[in-house]
């Protein structure tokens, strides 16, 4: 079985539970029943793990969320004593990513003024659903409903229906990492997962794509409190 990463959110490690490309380790489950007991992760980095079956997900995969939350998803298919293994195997990925949250944590941050935030809010109402309608038909897809919300943990997100949510915050960014999220929103009207074919529909439309994703990780891991 191969393991593979992907990421897009804002915290470290938090990811889609389906399939693709990323930062946070998966493997897809094993069909053998599992026999026995399950155990209790022995290593400490586990035992306060949330381990959540996903009935859509076809990997597990482990996430580790900014507050510091390590994360197991346990597709349809799998069984918690399988997903306990993975994530043992994922200790030392697992280590790294609670340190880069702890660091993200404790980075000071510039508090903004109510008026500052109201005014970025208002802006962000007005220009992300513009730009997005702008993209959509320069990619030929449509868009049924934008929603700009005060998401905590994501950029944005796409539903079969067509209905993308943008971060508010994403007007804080450059132009050319602002347009890299809305086109990955997008090309989930094309792909509803994180295949290596929907990177092949994010790559043609955003060639600079995995500068923006790395902008994103560098600069914009957790979005700041509003």
């Amino acid at each position: 079985m191969t393991q593979q990463r992907f990421v897009f959110e804002p915290s470290p490690g938090i990811q889609d539970p389906s399939a693709g490309r990323s930062d946070c380790p998966e493997i897809l489950p094993d069909p053998r029943p599992p026999s026995g007991p399950v155990k209790t992760p022995a290593s400490s980095l586990l035992k306060s793990a949330v381990f959540v079956r996903n009935p859509r997900a076809r990997r597990y995969v482990v996430r580790v969320r900014a507050d510091g939350v390590v994360r197991v998803t346990i597709p349809n298919r799998g069984s918690k004593r399988q997903a306990i293994l993975f994530a043992e195997q994922q200790r030392d990925w697992i280590a790294t990513e609670l340190a880069r949250a702890e660091r993200e944590r404790a980075r000071p941050r510039e508090v903004l003024a109510p008026e500052v935030l109201e005014a970025l809010r208002l802006q962000a109402k007005r220009d992300l659903p513009a730009r997005l309608l702008e993209l959509a038909a320069e990619f030929s897809v449509m868009v049924s409903r934008v929603t700009i919300r005060n998401q905590r943990w994501r950029w944005g997100s796409c539903s079969r229906a067509g209905h993308i949510s943008l971060n508010w915050r994403l007007i804080t960014m450059p132009d050319w990492v602002r347009d890299y999220v809305l086109i990955h929103e997008l090309m989930h009207l094309r792909r509803m997962d994180h295949s290596p074919v929907f990177w092949k529909h994010v790559a043609a439309a955003c060639p600079n794509y995995e500068e923006a994703r790395a902008w994103l990780r560098k600069f914009k891991t957790v979005p700041p409190p509003a």
